[in-house]
C-alpha cells in the first residue's frame, strides 16, 4: 500500500472508532461519579450494546485498573453485601441495629429473674419507732414486707428477697447494704412506718401502760437519695409507687415540707404522688442498684396504727408495691416512663 493510501486509512479507521470512544468515555466518567455499590449496576451492559463489532480481544481487555482494585475498603462485591452491623451512614450512624439494641430497656426485664429486695427496716435489737399502742415499727415492716414478698412471688417475681439484718442500728446499716449489693438485686425497697420528732408526741395510757402519741400527722411517704448511684430510676420507681399508692385512695404525708419539721424538713419532689428527697439515708445512697424507702404510714397517730395493723390496709399496700414493680417492668415503661 502507498504511504498516502496508508495514512488515510489509518484517518478512517480513527474516524469510525470516534463516536464510540466518546460512548466509552462518557460511560466511564459516568461511573467514576456513582457510589461503588451501584457501578455493577446491570443498565452499564446498555451502554456498550453498541460496541458489539468490537474485536474479541477488545471484549476481553481489562477495564482500566482502579475500577477493579479490591484495595479500598469501600468496595464491596455484589454477591456478599456488607453485613448489618458494618453499615453505616456517615451523618446517620448505623443502617440497622442489632435486634437486642431496638428493644425498650424494661423490655428485658424477666420477672421470673428480676430480683427485688424487700429491706425490712431496722431490727429486733434496734426496733425503731414505738406505736401508740407501744408496738414495735420492726414488727409492722416485717408483716408487711412478708406480704408484698408473697404477691410479687405469686405475680412471677419468683426472685424477690425479704432482708433480714440482725444487730443495733448503725451496724445493722451497713451490714443490709452489703447484704443487698452482694445479691446484686435490681431494685431495692425498704419497708418503714412513720413517727414524729418527739416534740409533738403526746401522753396517754394504753391498757393500763403509758404511752405516746401524735394525732396531727397521717399518710404514707416516699423517700429516694440523689446520691443513690441510680438516682433517676430510683426517682422513676418511687414515683411508681406514689401513684399506686394513691390509686389504692391513700393520702401522702404532708408535714414533711414544713418548718416546724426541723431536721426532719425534705423537699418534696412531687407533689402529686409524695415522693421526697432524703440524701442521707444509708440504705439508699450506699446500694449499687436502684432504691427507694415506704413510709407505709404513720403508727404514733392512733386511729392510722389501727388501719396498719389491719390485714386489708396490708392487702392495699402491698397490692400497690405489687403494681409498680409490674408496672416497672413492662416494655411500656421503658418507651413512655410513668403515667
Amino acid at each position: 500500500m502507498k504511504r498516502r493510501e496508508f495514512i488515510c486509512g489509518l484517518g478512517g479507521i480513527a474516524s469510525g472508532l470516534w463516536p464510540r470512544r466518546r460512548t466509552i468515555i462518557a460511560a466511564m466518567a459516568a461511573m467514576a461519579l456513582l457510589p461503588i455499590e451501584v457501578s455493577n449496576a446491570g443498565w452499564l451492559s446498555d451502554v456498550f450494546k453498541g460496541s458489539s463489532k468490537q474485536s474479541k480481544s477488545q471484549k476481553q481487555r481489562k477495564p482500566p485498573r482502579h475500577f477493579t482494585s479490591p484495595k479500598p475498603a469501600t468496595l464491596a462485591k455484589r454477591a456478599a453485601p456488607p453485613k448489618p452491623h458494618t453499615a453505616k451512614l456517615a451523618a446517620l450512624g448505623p443502617v440497622q441495629l442489632s435486634p437486642d439494641a431496638l428493644k425498650p430497656v424494661a423490655a428485658r426485664c424477666d420477672p421470673s429473674k428480676f430480683r427485688i429486695v424487700l429491706d425490712v427496716g431496722h431490727t429486733a435489737e434496734s426496733e425503731g419507732a414505738i406505736s401508740a399502742r407501744n408496738v414495735s415499727e420492726f414488727v409492722f415492716n416485717l408483716r408487711l414486707a412478708k406480704q408484698i414478698a408473697e404477691k410479687l412471688k405469686a405475680e412471677g417475681f419468683a426472685e424477690t428477697r425479704l432482708l433480714l439484718t440482725e444487730g443495733k442500728a448503725r451496724r445493722s446499716l451497713v451490714k443490709r447494704v452489703a447484704t443487698a449489693n452482694d445479691l446484686r438485686a435490681d431494685l431495692l425497697l425498704s419497708i418503714h412506718h412513720d413517727s414524729v420528732p418527739n416534740k409533738f408526741l403526746e401522753d396517754w395510757e394504753f391498757e393500763g401502760k403509758k404511752s405516746r402519741f401524735s394525732d396531727r400527722f397521717s399518710g404514707y411517704s416516699v423517700f429516694v437519695s440523689r446520691d443513690n448511684p441510680d438516682f433517676k430510676t430510683s426517682l422513676s420507681f418511687a414515683e411508681l409507687i406514689g401513684k399506686e399508692m394513691k390509686a389504692q385512695g391513700l393520702d401522702y404525708a404532708r408535714q414533711y415540707t414544713q418548718a416546724i419539721m426541723g431536721r426532719y424538713q425534705h423537699p418534696l419532689l412531687n407533689k402529686e404522688t409524695g415522693v421526697y428527697r432524703y440524701d442521707e439515708l444509708i440504705v439508699l445512697r450506699k446500694t449499687r442498684m436502684a432504691a427507694a424507702l415506704l413510709e407505709a404510714g404513720s403508727i404514733i397517730n392512733r386511729d392510722e396504727e389501727l388501719k396498719m395493723s389491719s390485714p386489708e390496709r396490708r392487702d392495699i399496700i402491698s397490692s400497690g408495691v405489687t403494681a409498680a414493680v409490674k408496672e416497672f417492668c413492662e416494655p411500656r415503661w421503658g418507651i413512655l416512663g410513668p403515667l
